[in-house]
């Protein structure tokens, strides 16, 4: 008989590849880069709650199929296994966007080590997916997202300092930092003035 995730008495890992790396909000003792594949992070999920409404849905992460995804993964202390597993899945599962699941992950270090982490990957079947959209559906979300953890533009800032800060780049999420900041409008603009 397999004991639910949740009654597992061994220490427990959570790979985080957005908000989590950031402000995970749940106690651990260890921290470590780690890497993920097969799955590559992606902004492809409308937000409701968190980063938007129904009525103006914000756009967050969600790991989707192919590639690869650099991110952190947390060790949690066995005893603090329950209520973690409670925590995300308040945070995580608000309305069932993602499927909660246990997959292999590499952590940094000399030599790299594979362990099993709890993470959230998106359900492409779910009505919130957003699939690929072009870089301006992506900034329009962004830009109008607003939600009960607050505006989305400030949710995709913080995912790209907290790449940089493990001296990672998403080409994705660089490109739209780079519009958020207004760095591409002040070149388009310089660029229309020099001319």
């Amino acid at each position: 008989m397999t004991l639910p995730i949740d009654e597992i008495p061994e220490d427990l890992w959570v790979f985080g590849y957005g908000s989590l790396m950031w402000r995970p909000d749940f106690p651990f003792v260890e921290k470590r880069p780690a890497r993920m594949t097969g799955l590559h992070r992606s902004l492809c999920v409308y937000s409701f709650v968190h980063r938007g409404t129904p009525e103006r849905p914000g756009l967050v992460l969600g790991l989707d199929r192919g590639g690869a995804c650099r991110g952190v993964a947390f060790r949690v202390a066995a005893a603090e296994r329950p209520g973690t597993i409670r925590y995300l899945r308040q945070r995580e599962q608000v309305t069932a966007v993602y499927r909660e699941t246990l997959r292999g992950v590499w952590l940094d270090g000399q030599p790299e080590r594979r362990v099993e982490a709890l993470t959230y990957i998106v359900d492409r079947g779910h009505p919130q997916y957003a699939g690929r959209l072009t870089l301006d559906q992506r900034l329009h979300h962004i830009r109008q997202g607003h939600g009960q953890s607050g505006a989305n533009r400030d949710y995709v800032l913080a995912t790209v300092d907290a790449l940089e800060s493990m001296g990672c780049r998403d080409a994705e999420l660089h490109a739209l930092a780079e519009r958020l900041k207004g760095v591409h409008d002040a070149h388009t603009a310089a660029a229309v003035n020099t001319r």
